[in-house]
């Protein structure tokens, strides 16, 4: 039987042999995890139920996994931090080991670690399945800590159904949410940034960083523990009431979740756990991973397996999560982590050097999160374009709902720095945002984190640099700043209106946030101040932040106004590289874009399904920093043609102003033509 995958494109067709393996790869190993489908892999996937610290009605019980230890201690402030028999922990079968203790012998907020002692040598280190680990200000030593508050959190919203009718995210770190210069907390981020976010339209946050890592500075990309949510920003209560309270509010929570590779410390992370490099990670040349200074996963181990599938789990169930956006899937599916690769072609993807371990555990962990939770969503941080990403698993795809559609910040960049305003081709432009296999949703998007950390540039700052330092006042607004309000909001509508997913905008971008992103640093003196949002410039509408956030809110405002606007064909009316006018309908809203610098158009003419069209957004309005040239109280009626009169078909004649963009929606009952090929 052929893969729905395969059918859907014969150009699959000669790698059938590929994916049919990778497949039945993934299918053998559920049958044995589950014992031949004795259990669901939902069972399988609990082992943080097993394993870590839990109270009990007799008093406490810890469990690790350490097959290359001799010796292992329980220590603590409970005990001085000292080796003592009574909390030496037994060995178990296949590598476990158990320590069982009275109700008095640990107490809420007592510090704990292990010391292990293996073959040749010992050290301590933080239980690799603890769930809470915390900081001393003083000696900024990680330790374990017991988490047993006497009223724990429980959740107010028991049922929640995330909106993807589209999916509307907005990416966020906790610690960066706030204006002052230090780390900001769930507490302050739940009570200030929530509000902001409903209020500007999207549905959806993405938090980064939620896994406890040791250095800030990595953007929570080098998680030590997998289980803990990062103590910096409050406690694991507060999570909880901040997710719970955004699910009141009606907003979707998903978290970044990193299982492509992990911290190389060894106190605080995984990295030696028991005198076994190789516990949790590949052996050999495949160990480190060569640009990010970090460990690659062994995901042929089934036991590495348990412990990722379990961590998908536990924060769908503990914290209600409503699924994840995994990190770093590029770097998973290839030996050489995709680094130096094109990905010209099909067989790219199907020449021997793709690791299938990874690619089975992918699609597991997919299988497991729908199984856990069937309207959580999953989306890949993937960039080599691998067919069946985003497919669902019964057509022989790896089960992920959507995939980051990578190439479109990319390619704005790269038309900022490269070519002249005159040289932007709306051809090239309507094939980026379009250009996308058909069974697989996207997550769309001008630029996220990655663009507005040091060392790049947002697109604000590309279009605008220093003068948004000097130049960001209304009425003292340049020529530079009039041009990079202008291409801000003409790239953010194009790519958000053309979505056949989802679409993803960074805290603080849509509002064209003036700095790039530094953390704490010896480099910068370790400082905050650009490690936070300074959300008092949008607020301020002496400056013209508030333009383009306003724009931002009023763009979503329109996108949501159309039922499933995601799964609408993008039918393209009109394309003119000369003219740099572009043209396209979503059901009854009418797209119409000219980036030419200089030219306006006056009567400019489209074919479009008759009837009357009304203005609904002009990216050229006053109240979104334009210069105001068109009237759009205006309605505009479209003019009939012999030629086209059976196809219910007319030509609309409408005044474009340079570098501008407007949305007219259909007024009156004519057939709905949208969807078919116009022109």
């Amino acid at each position: 039987m052929t893969l729905k995958l395969i059918k859907n494109d014969k150009w699959l067709e000669p790698f059938a042999d590929a994916i049919n393996g990778r497949h039945q790869h993934a299918v053998e190993k559920e049958k044995e995890l589950t014992r031949n489908g004795k259990i669901s892999l939902s069972d399988f996937a609990t082992g943080h139920l097993y394993f870590g610290l839990h109270q009990t009605e007799k008093g406490w019980v810890l469990r690790e996994w350490a097959p290359n230890a001799t010796e292992i201690y329980m220590i603590g402030t409970f005990n001085d931090w000292k080796e003592e028999p009574k909390y030496r922990m037994k060995a178990l079968k296949n590598g476990n080991w158990e320590l069982k203790l009275p109700a008095k012998a640990l107490h809420h907020g007592d510090l704990y670690k292990l010391r292990i002692h293996w073959e040749g040598g010992e050290g301590e280190r933080i239980p690799a399945w603890t769930t809470r680990v915390v900081q001393d200000d003083a000696t900024k030593i990680f330790s374990a800590q017991v988490w047993a508050s006497e009223q724990p959190y429980k959740f107010k919203k028991r049922a929640f159904k995330p909106c993807t009718d589209p999916l509307l995210i907005y990416e966020c770190h906790i610690g960066m949410a706030q204006d002052a210069e230090k780390v900001g907390t769930y507490r302050e981020f739940q009570e200030k940034i929530l509000p902001r976010v409903v209020k500007d339209g999207y549905n959806c946050i993405q938090i980064m960083a939620i896994q406890e890592h040791p250095y800030y500075g990595s953007f929570g990309y080098h998680v030590s523990s997998f289980f803990a949510p990062s103590s910096r920003f409050g406690t694991p209560d507060e999570l909880k009431e901040l997710i719970d309270t955004a699910h009141q509010m009606g907003l979707t929570v998903i978290m970044d979740i990193v299982h492509s590779h992990a911290v190389k410390n060894e106190m605080e992370g995984l990295g030696n756990f028991a005198g076994d490099p190789n516990q949790f990670f590949y052996p050999g040349d495949r160990h480190e991973h060569p640009a990010w200074d970090s460990l690659c996963f062994d995901y042929g181990k089934n036991d590495v397996l348990h412990f990722l599938l379990s961590n998908c789990k536990y924060w769908l169930e503990e914290y209600h999560f409503d699924g994840f956006r995994f990190d770093g899937v590029t770097s998973m599916l290839y030996y050489s982590h995709g680094l130096g690769e094109a990905f010209m072609g099909y067989q790219d993807y199907f020449n021997g050097h793709e690791d299938d371990n990874a690619i089975c555990y992918l699609t597991l962990a997919n299988k497991l999160i729908h199984e856990v939770n069937p309207r959580a969503i999953t989306i890949a941080e993937e960039v080599s374009g691998m067919p069946g990403l985003a497919a669902k698993f019964e057509d022989g795809g790896y089960g992920f709902n959507y995939r980051m559609a990578m190439n479109i910040p990319d390619y704005w960049i790269k038309t900022i720095k490269e070519r002249q305003d005159e040289e932007w081709k709306p051809s090239s432009m309507f094939w980026e945002v379009t250009n996308r296999r058909e069974d697989e949703k996207t997550i769309s998007y001008a630029e996220s984190h990655d663009q507005a950390l040091v060392g790049d540039k947002t697109i604000i700052f590309r279009l605008i640099d220093a003068d948004m330092y000097w130049h960001f006042q209304k009425g003292d607004e340049n020529f530079t700043v009039h041009r990079g309000i202008a291409l801000h909001k003409m790239i953010r509508l194009l790519t958000a209106s053309t979505i056949n997913g989802g679409y993803l905008n960074f805290m603080g971008n849509e509002f064209g946030h003036p700095e790039w992103i530094d953390f704490p640093r010896e480099g910068n003196g370790w400082s905050y101040k650009y490690a936070r949002r300074q959300w008092d410039l949008v607020d301020n509408h002496n400056l013209c932040y508030h333009y383009l956030g306003d724009f931002d809110a009023a763009m979503l405002s329109v996108i949501k106004s159309v039922k499933k606007i995601q799964a609408s064909k993008v039918v393209e009316i009109w394309h003119n590289d000369g003219d740099q006018v572009l043209a396209y309908m979503r059901r009854d809203l009418l797209f119409i874009f000219n980036f030419s610098p200089t030219r306006s158009f006056t009567d400019y003419g489209f074919l479009v399904p008759e009837g009357s069209y009304e203005v609904v957004l002009n990216t050229d309005a006053k109240a979104f920093g334009g210069n105001g040239f068109t009237d759009d109280t205006v309605e505009h009626f479209t003019q009939s043609d012999p030629l086209y009169a059976r196809d219910h078909k007319g030509w609309m004649q409408i005044y474009i102003p340079a570098r501008s963009a407007v949305v007219l929606k259909k007024k009156n009952d004519y057939p709905q033509l949208a969807d078919q090929k116009l022109g």
